[in-house]
C-alpha cells in the first residue's frame, strides 16, 4: 500500500487506486525565462521520485508537466511584468527565442539528472484557444467578471477558497485594500485573462480583445486537456500553495462543479548554507556550476535522497562532497557484489525498502537500507536486489565498454603472471596504466577499469 501526504486533507492517504492501475499526475513545470537552478531541480527530482515509486509498485503513469512560456508575472499576485518579457528585454531576443533556449537547457539538465519526465510536456502557448474557451465558460457560469484590464475570477463565489493553505479569506478581506485594479471586486480576485496594451509582444485575439493568459489558468487548462476532469496527484513547491494552487483549485473545481485533484503533494525549499538562495548573495547554483566544481548531476541526485521532501534541505558543498563520496562507495560495493558467491537472503531488505518508499517517500530510510545491505558478504543476489531498488534510485551503473585491444593486453598480462614471468606482467601493467586503464587482481582473475 502506497501512502503519500495529502496537503489538502493534511494527512497521509492511500494513493488513489484504479482498476487499470493508471495514475493521472500533474506537475507544475518551469518558467523558461532563465537558467534553472538546483532549487528548481529539487522539485523535479521530487516529481521523479513519485513517478518511480509508483512504477515500482506496479502502477502506470499518465503524467503532464507544463512549460510556462507566457503570462507568469514577476509577482504571483498579478503584479509586475511578464517574466518572459523581462528576459526578452534583458537578452534582446524574442520571447519565443528565450523560451526555446531555456527549455533546451532545462531538458538537458533534467536528462543529466536522469529525471523520469512525464508523458506530456506542454508549453502554455500551445493551448491558448483552450484557455480562452475555459475562461469563457467561467464567465458564463458567473464565476468570473470583466474589467477594463482583464477577466478576473471572483473568489467569493468559491466557498472553499483558502482550504489548501489554511488561509481564512474572510478575515483577510476585512482589512485588505485594492491597489492593482480598482475595478476588482476583491483584492484576492485573480486574473484569468489580461487585456494587453498594443506594445505588448505576446498577445492573442480573444472575445475580450487582444490579450494574454494569466499564469494560473494554464495548469487548469493543460490538466483538463490531457488528463480530463479528475487528476489523482498534483505536485509542486510549497511556495505554490497560498496563491497558484489555491487559484488553480478554485477555477478547476468551479469549471467542473466538483473536486478535480484528489491529492496535492508539496515540496519544501532547498536552502543554501542555511539561508535563502538569492542573486545578491551569489549563491544560486546551476547544474553546470556544480560540474565546474568537480561534481556531477548524479551527485546532486543522490544528495536529494539525503532529506525528506517535506523538510527544508540545506545545500552546502561539504554536504554535496559527502553525497559524492557515498555514491562512489555504493557503486564500488555494487560492482563487488556482481560476481559474489555468498548466498544471502535479501527478502528482509526488500520489505524494508518497500515499506520506506511507500511511507510517503521516506528516502533517507530507504537509503539506509541500501547501505546496510551492501555491507553484507559479497553476493550476486544482493547485486540483483540493488538493480531492483535502482528502479527507484535511478543511478547510473553502466560500465564503460573496455576496448578489445585492452582486454587482450590484460589477458596477456594475466597469463604472464600465471607463468610467473613477473617482469613481463609488470611491464604490461605499466603499459595498461599509460593507456588509461588499471588492473585489479581478484581470486577469480582480474578486473579492468578506466582510471
Amino acid at each position: 500500500m502506497v501512502k503519500f501526504y495529502n496537503s489538502l486533507t493534511r494527512q497521509k492517504e492511500e494513493v488513489p487506486f484504479h482498476d487499470n492501475k493508471t495514475i493521472k499526475m500533474y506537475s507544475c513545470g518551469p518558467t523558461v525565462y532563465y537558467y534553472p537552478h538546483i532549487g528548481n531541480f529539487r522539485a523535479y527530482l521530487f516529481m521523479d521520485n513519485i513517478r518511480r515509486v509508483l512504477k515500482y509498485n506496479g502502477y502506470t503513469l499518465d503524467g503532464v508537466m507544463n512549460i510556462t512560456d507566457v503570462g507568469h508575472l514577476t509577482s504571483d499576485a498579478d503584479e509586475g511584468e511578464d517574466k518572459m518579457l523581462v528576459a526578452s528585454k534583458r537578452e534582446n531576443k524574442s520571447p519565443w527565442e528565450i523560451a526555446k533556449y531555456y527549455t533546451n537547457i532545462f531538458m538537458n539538465d533534467a536528462k543529466a539528472l536522469n529525471i523520469d519526465l512525464p508523458e506530456h510536456i506542454i508549453p502554455a502557448t500551445t493551448v491558448i484557444d483552450e484557455m480562452i474557451s475555459f475562461v469563457s465558460k467561467l464567465l458564463e457560469k458567473g464565476y468570473a467578471y470583466e474589467t477594463s484590464k482583464g477577466i478576473y475570477f471572483d473568489i467569493t463565489k468559491f466557498e472553499e477558497y483558502g482550504k489548501l493553505s489554511g488561509m481564512d479569506i474572510r478575515e483577510k478581506l476585512a482589512g485588505a485594500r485594492i491597489d492593482v485594479d480598482e475595478e476588482k471586486r476583491s483584492p484576492y480576485d485573480f486574473v484569468l485573462w489580461v487585456k494587453a496594451p498594443k506594445e505588448h509582444i505576446m498577445q492573442w485575439q480573444s472575445p475580450w480583445g487582444m490579450g494574454y493568459p494569466g499564469w494560473h489558468i494554464e495548469c487548469s487548462v493543460i490538466g483538463d486537456k490531457y488528463l480530463g476532469e479528475t487528476i489523482d496527484i498534483h505536485t509542486g513547491g510549497v511556495d505554490h500553495k497560498p496563491v497558484h494552487h489555491e487559484n488553480e483549485i478554485a477555477q478547476s473545481n468551479c469549471y467542473y462543479d466538483h473536486q478535480v485533484v484528489k491529492m496535492w503533494m508539496h515540496l519544501e525549499f532547498l536552502q543554501v548554507d542555511g539561508g535563502k538562495m538569492s542573486k545578491s548573495l551569489n549563491n544560486i547554483y546551476t547544474i553546470k556550476d556544480l560540474e565546474s566544481r568537480g561534481f556531477s548531476a548524479e551527485d546532486f541526485r543522490y544528495f536529494y535522497f539525503m532529506a525528506h521532501y517535506s523538510k527544508q534541505q540545506n545545500f552546502t558543498f561539504d554536504a554535496l562532497e559527502m553525497a559524492k563520496n557515498t555514491l562512489k562507495s555504493i557503486k564500488t560495493l555494487v560492482k563487488e557484489h556482481k560476481d559474489g558467491k555468498c548466498d544471502v537472503d535479501t527478502s528482509a531488505y526488500e520489505q524494508e525498502f518497500l515499506s520506506s518508499i511507500n511511507d510517503d517517500l521516506n528516502m533517507p530510510r530507504a537509503i539506509a537500507t541500501v547501505l546496510k545491505m551492501l555491507k553484507e558478504n559479497r553476493s550476486k543476489k544482493i547485486y540483483q536486489t540493488f538493480l531492483k531498488f535502482n528502479q527507484v534510485l535511478g543511478l547510473s551503473l553502466d560500465e564503460e565498454e573496455i576496448p578489445k585491444e585492452i582486454k587482450l593486453l590484460a589477458q596477456e598480462r594475466w597469463q604472464a603472471k600465471k607463468d610467473r614471468d613477473f617482469a613481463k606482467a609488470d611491464s604490461l601493467r605499466v603499459k595498461l596504466t599509460e593507456l588509461g586503464y588499471q588492473i585489479k587482481d581478484t581470486r577469480e582473475g582480474f578486473e579492468i577499469s578506466k582510471i
